[in-house]
Order: structure tokens, then C-alpha cells, then sequence
């Protein structure tokens, strides 16, 4: 906790998702939760359910008039009828205040059609928390706990590069400690996930993963005590409920393991959320919005268990390209060359096999637009240094626990029961934590349950 804060209390910063404050009724479950501990003293929200995918179809090229203002009409329906359920002054207030946002976003949807810029499409989705967190105050207000609207892009600067905006960290402690710290002890803050500004005033947005992220960057420069990610499902279990039933919730797992887990698929957390808390030893708790009595997951630097197999991830639509050449026998360099094209068009490599003359590599594609970014042009670029093969339909299997790199017997373990499965590429002992391997897409459910039958009977 932060010298400037109160020595009476205890510090827990929360995050709630898109989900979570979907309605009226969520909203009023998440105030609850903030009014049944002291230490929720800040609360960092996504936008509601709904609002980023219209806000995202807004901040594309040439979206006619008519449907602009039909997106917009949708967004202020989502909002006002939250705010509905509020007393008639409040009421009156926030609708003003969301009309006036509604108003800006209705001008930057319309600069946006007329010349497109990754700037304003950071400023159109950047109107989403804007809405919920000054909602979200009010809520809290109407069961009696003193929430207040913040904005935080007072606080979280960024570079201006849009759409994955850098934090500066520096900036960002220095701020919180003289603009949010002191509020702590009487208020309850309520503010963004997912955007900042850079140092020209612009809206910026974190990417893929912003709003937690923005919970765990606030959670450390506040020196908190806890950071509590609440979100639609009662914490992580050991593999996707929705592919087999047998998934069991996990108690308790170590910062490590959690890291694997959302490096390599599990949705309830994304990796960079971890590295704030990790650097600070904030542990992390996960848990349902919608059932805080079914508890969660504690995601901490030390656990009481560390068992061999934890869970199995699974991350679809990978891409696996294998370069070959014969001059790849005894020669230096030939990475370096293959890497550098990789890097000048900005791919971000996976995993990595290698043989005597040959090299796979995996890119991950959540989005569902690897085969865009894998251009024409950067298979060509590669095929003047080598042979090159693309293979697209492939999901990641990756089996996270502990000592996995010299525990005996695991390979037999995992791939005994799937020896009928065509198994694409394989790896192992770089990392104590996972054994990862890729299969069609077709079978990934099949394997997973498989394998999750056979290890975690």
C-alpha cells in the first residue's frame, strides 16, 4: 500500500469486463461487490457488452451516413437503458453527459469516413469506457458507496502508436501518486481499461487485452495489495469447459503457470496482464461477476501445490511455415536473414523447431487475419533465401504445468492416448511449464478432451 494512502485500509484495484456491466442488472451485481470490502477502492471498466463492436465497425473506412448514425442510435440504447433504472436527476445528468459523448463520436465517425486515420479510430474506440465508467459511478452512488468518475487519461500516457499504444510507466506512478492516490481515502474511483493519451492530447488505445492490462499498470503504480479481475466465468479451470464438462476449477496457481496459460490460449486473462503484477507481487484473483459467492482463482508468486500436469490450452487458427535450403547445412546466418524479413514486416514468431536444413515456425492469428498478414510479399521475400511452405487450418495444444522439462515419462503421458492424431510439430524444454504441439483443426477438441481425460481423471 502507498504511503499516501490511508494506513486504515487494505488496496484492491477491480476490473470488471464488457459482461460485467452489460445492463442495469450487472452493473448493480458489481456494485455490490465493491461495497462488500473496503479494500475495493478502485475500479477499472470495460465497455459494455455490445459497444466495442459497433464502435469498431465505426472506426472503419467508408461507413455510410445512414449506418453511422444507426450505430450511434444503438450505442445511446445500450446506455440509456442502464441509466433508466437510476433516480430521475441522476438519470437526467448522465443522459446530458452520454448525448454530449454521443455528439463527438457522431463527429469523429464522420471525419472518419472522410479520411480515414489510425488516430481516430483510437478516438471512436476509445467512447466505450467513456460511457460505462461514468454510469458505473452513479451505480455505485445509488447503493450508497461514494463512487467517482475518473478519467484516465490524466494519468495513463502513452506514444502515439495507435491502436497499441506504450504506456510510460514512469509518468504513470508519478501521476497516480499525486492525482489518484489522495482521492483513495474517501472515494471509490471509477475509470477506463483499454485507453490512455499521447503526449498531444490524442486517445490512445492499449490493444488486444488493454483493459486488464490498464487494471494491473494502475494496480502497480498504486502499490496495491490485490488486483481482482472480474469477468463471466468462476476463474480458470483446467481446460475450456465448453469442450469437455470434466473441466475442473483451479484454486490457486503460480504466476508462471498463469503466464502459460494465457500465452498459449486461455481467454480469462491476457499475457501482458500478468507482467505488471508479477514485477510488484500483486497477487491476481479471477472470479464471476455474475456468482462471486462460487469464488475463483488466486493467481500468486507461491502455491501450496505444484502439480506435474496444471491444465491444457488450446489456441486456434495457427499458421506453420517451414523455410528449407540446403544452405542452411554448417552456414551462419541464415536465421538471422529469415528473421530480419520477419521482423521488417512485423510478424511476431511463436514457436520454433529446427533441423539440419529446415526451420518451422507458427504465427498466431486470434484475430482471424494471419493469412492477410502472412502476405504474397513476405512469402516471396523468404523464397529468395529458400524453399517455403504455408500451412494454414492448425490449432496449439499446449500442456501447462510443472518440471515438464525433466519430469520422466511425460512424453509417453501425452501422447500415448492421441497416437492416431497427426501431429504437425512439437515443443519442448525450452520452457519448465508447457509441452506444446500443433494438430489439425479438426481434432483439436478430440485431443484436448482426450488428453484431459487422461491426465486429469
Amino acid at each position: 500500500m502507498n504511503s499516501n494512502q490511508s494506513s486504515s485500509f487494505s488496496l484492491t484495484v477491480a476490473k470488471f469486463g464488457g459482461t460485467s456491466v452489460a445492463d442495469f442488472d450487472a452493473m448493480l451485481r458489481c456494485a455490490n461487490i465493491i461495497k462488500s470490502s473496503t479494500s475495493n477502492r478502485v475500479v477499472v471498466v470495460s465497455a459494455s457488452a455490445g459497444v466495442t463492436n459497433y464502435l469498431v465497425r465505426l472506426s472503419q473506412e467508408n461507413v455510410a451516413l445512414a449506418e453511422q448514425e444507426e450505430i450511434i442510435a444503438n450505442i445511446g440504447a445500450i446506455q440509456f437503458n442502464i441509466t433508466q433504472h437510476l433516480e430521475a436527476t441522476v438519470e437526467e445528468q448522465l443522459n446530458s453527459e452520454i448525448n454530449q459523448l454521443l455528439d463527438e463520436l457522431s463527429q469523429q465517425a464522420l471525419n472518419q469516413s472522410q479520411q480515414f486515420s489510425a488516430k481516430t479510430a483510437d478516438a471512436i474506440l476509445s467512447f466505450g469506457e467513456q460511457f460505462s465508467s461514468r454510469i458505473f459511478a452513479q451505480v455505485l452512488r445509488s447503493i450508497d458507496v461514494a463512487g467517482e468518475y475518473f478519467n484516465v487519461q490524466q494519468v495513463m500516457k502513452t506514444n502515439s502508436l495507435y491502436g497499441k499504444a506504450v504506456v510510460d510507466e514512469q509518468q504513470l506512478k508519478s501521476a497516480c501518486q499525486q492525482l489518484l492516490a489522495p482521492k483513495l481515502v474517501d472515494s471509490v474511483i471509477v475509470t477506463q481499461g483499454f485507453i490512455g493519451q499521447d503526449g498531444l492530447g490524442n486517445p490512445t488505445t492499449l490493444g488486444r487485452g488493454g483493459s486488464d492490462y490498464s487494471a494491473a499498470l494502475l494496480a502497480e503504480a498504486l502499490d496495491s495489495d490485490d488486483l481482482a479481475i472480474w469477468t463471466d466465468v468462476t476463474g480458470i479451470f483446467t481446460t475450456d469447459p465448453r469442450i469437455t464438462s470434466q473441466a475442473k476449477a483451479i484454486k490457486e496457481i503460480s504466476f508462471g503457470e498463469a503466464a502459460e496459460m494465457a500465452t498459449f490460449g486461455a481467454k480469462i486473462l491476457h499475457p501482458a496482464t500478468l507482467i505488471p503484477a508479477m514485477r510488484h507481487n500483486i497477487p491476481v484473483f479471477v472470479g464471476s461477476s455474475k456468482e462471486p459467492e462460487k469464488g475463483g482463482t488466486r493467481i500468486k508468486q507461491q502455491v501450496e501445490s505444484s502439480p506435474t500436469f496444471r491444465s491444457i490450452a488450446l489456441r486456434r487458427e495457427q499458421t506453420l511455415v517451414t523455410v528449407k535450403s540446403p544452405a542452411m547445412l554448417h552456414a551462419s546466418g541464415f536465421l538471422a536473414q529469415v528473421f530480419a524479413i520477419l521482423a521488417k514486416h512485423e510478424l511476431s514468431v511463436d514457436l520454433i523447431t529446427t533441423s539440419e536444413i529446415s526451420v518451422a515456425l507458427t504465427f498466431d492469428n486470434p484475430s482471424g487475419t494471419t493469412q492477410a498478414l502472412l502476405t504474397s510479399t513476405v512469402v516471396e521475400e523468404l523464397e529468395q533465401l529458400c524453399e517455403v511452405s504455408v500451412e494454414h487450418g492448425l490449432s496449439l495444444v499446449a500442456v501447462i504445468g510443472n518440471g515438464l522439462d525433466s519430469a520422466r515419462g511425460i512424453g509417453q503421458s501425452i501422447f500415448e492416448k492421441i497416437n492416431d492424431t497427426n501431429i504437425r510439430l512439437i515443443c519442448h524444454g525450452a520452457s519448465a511449464n508447457n509441452l506444446c504441439f500443433l494438430v489439425q483443426e479438426q481434432e483439436a477438441n478430440h485431443v484436448v478432451e482426450t488428453l484431459h481425460d487422461t491426465l486429469f481423471a
